[in-house]
């Protein structure tokens, strides 16, 4: 599923509007269409905003595997 697909179904499956999901989002029942609509990708603050009102995981909405397994922070920091 893609990050619009999971967007959508979040909403429809509480039975809510793009109004209503707008609002609690933050965001316009238009940018709300698009997004949904795979037009538009949502921005930073759209992605927080959604996670916290759907309470779900910025990698399950971006469609990432469970599980993923992550680099240590020293392993980021490492010179090449």
């Amino acid at each position: 599923m893609n990050t619009h697909e999971i967007i959508r179904a979040l909403r429809e499956d509480r039975d809510l509007s793009q109004t209503e999901a707008g609002n609690q989002i933050n965001i316009s029942q238009r940018k709300l269409s698009c997004i949904e609509l795979g037009r538009t990708e949502p921005n930073l603050d759209d992605v927080r905003n959604i996670c916290r009102f759907y309470n779900v995981s910025a990698d399950f909405l971006l469609g990432l595997p469970q599980n993923m397994p992550y680099p240590q922070r020293e392993e980021l920091f490492k010179k090449k």
